[in-house]
Formats: structure tokens, sequence, C-alpha cells
């Protein structure tokens, strides 16, 4: 695998210090694998999936310093691309050696989607193995997952596995399978061709503002833990338990903004909430 040797992320920019903070990360800053596993998890159950701006029409500028300003600074969260650009700026910034890398989000669905969805191949300077991080999806996973074939990983109940299958020209296709209530399912298929901040700037155009994008249609939030992943689709509050056990319930427009804030982490002035759609438009 091809890992980057610096200097494209802006590692030397990220306000570090302000960055662990944010996460209530203490420990050391060095390139090991044991760092990665507890900055990865720090990240996930810390900063929340959001997508606002997107929604609202309010642009989204992939700078580092636009994405620390909302992800670090306020108490907001982003969508894949802000939250790997700025893991990605962390890991640069403390001298890890990876690849970005886009994806595509399956679910099960047989139609082909856009490759829209941002990762990262790590490779630690203590371990001699690739570790994907996926800390851009809104349901984890808690830590990173080894880039090999049939490898598992189980975090407190939330199992994931990578597959690896023959491609076109010779490129090898991965896939990340999450369990559920109703078995293994594909969340997401990806290459290692290395990726780089344009073409995440390409991507996020396309997510934050293509009329076709689910992202500026209706309200999506996302918070990832241990307990529960909790999901906001529109008005509707969704619970899913790492057994896969699932619930519902409506929230009143009148409790989002609470129901952002105490369960997500999520800021929102109640002018911004006026000006989010209700509807579950899913074209």
């Amino acid at each position: 695998m091809q890992t980057d040797h610096g200097g494209h992320w802006n590692g030397d920019s990220l306000d570090l210090d302000a960055y662990v903070k944010r996460l209530g990360y203490t420990g050391e800053r060095v390139p090991t694998l044991e760092v990665l596993r507890a900055l990865h998890r720090a990240h996930v159950t810390s900063i929340p999936f959001e997508n606002v701006s997107a929604v609202l029409g309010i642009p989204l500028p992939l700078d580092l310093e636009s994405v620390q300003d909302k992800l670090v600074r306020a108490p907001r969260g982003g969508y894949c691309y802000e939250h790997v650009t700025l893991f990605a700026a962390a890991l640069e910034r403390l001298g890890f050696k990876f690849t970005a890398l886009i994806g595509r989000v399956t679910l099960g669905n047989d139609k082909i989607l856009p490759a829209t969805h941002a990762l990262l191949a790590v490779a630690p300077s203590d371990d001699e193995r690739t570790w994907l991080c996926d800390v851009g999806f809104g349901g984890g996973p808690l830590g990173p997952i080894e880039l090999a074939d049939g490898a598992e990983a189980e975090f407190e109940g939330w199992r994931f596995r990578m597959e690896r299958r023959e491609g076109v020209l010779g490129v090898d296709e991965w896939w990340l399978y999450q369990y559920g209530a109703d078995g293994w399912l594909d969340r997401h298929t990806f290459t290692l061709i290395p990726q780089y901040p344009i073409d995440y700037v390409v991507g996020s155009h396309f997510v934050g503002s293509h009329p076709r994008s689910p992202f500026v249609k209706r309200l999506f939030a996302q918070h990832f833990s241990a307990a529960r992943h909790q999901l906001i689709d529109g008005l509707t509050w969704i619970q899913v338990l790492p057994d896969g056990t699932r619930s519902e319930q409506k929230i009143e427009v009148a409790d989002l903004q609470r129901v952002l804030r105490e369960e997500f982490g999520i800021e929102l002035d109640a002018e911004l909430i006026a000006r989010l759609p209700s509807g579950t438009d899913s074209d």
C-alpha cells in the first residue's frame, strides 16, 4: 500500500491541543497502534455526525481551519469528509503514515452508488499491519479494523468484518461488513487507490450541494458509543443497540433543539433550527 509521506493534510496547522481536548484524550502523542486505537475511539464517540450546513445550503469548506472551527472549536459535528480531513491532519501531525481513500456506501444496495465516503488506511510505526480507520461514517466502529481478508473485529458487542474481492483491471475491492439484527450487511466498498485533499473537495461538493444527494434534503445526525448508536433522520429519532435491537420515535419540532444538544452534542441556535426541513423525502 502506498502511504502518504506527509504535507498534504496540513498537520502542522492543526491546533493539536484543542483537538485532543475536544476528544478528552490525554494519552501519548506518538504514531503507535495503541495511540491510533485510542484516538479513533475518542474521535468517534466525541464528535457527532451531522449535515446541518448541507441541508441549509451553507457552504462546507474543507480547508483545515474551517473544519477545526466547526468540529473542534464549536459544539458541532460534520460528515465524513470533514471528519476524515480533521483526523488525517491529526495523524500527519503525530507522524503516522497513511493512505486517504474513497469508498461507496452500499448497505445491501444492488445499485452502484457514487464513491462519496472518506476513509483512511493507516500504518502505525510499531505494527506491520495496515488498519482501516472509518471515523466519519457516524455509526462507528469504535476502533481501527485490520485491513486483511477475513479479518473480524468486535468492539463491546459491535461486530465488523473485512473481505477482499477481485476487482476490475486487477484492482482489488475491499468490503466492510457490519453484523446486525439480520446478520452480516455490507456497509461500504473501496479500493486502495490513494486520494488527496482535492479529491475530497470534489466528492464533498456533490454530497453537500447536488440536488439528488440525500444530505441536502433532510436532517441527519448521529452519535455513536459503546452502548448505543443514535440517529436522527428528519424528525425520526432512532436508537440501535449492539445486538441490533432498534427503536424509533418521532421528535416534535419544538423538541429538536434540545434533543440535538442533550443527546448528540450539537448546538444550534433557534434560527437554524427554524430553517431545517421537517420532511423525510428519500428520493
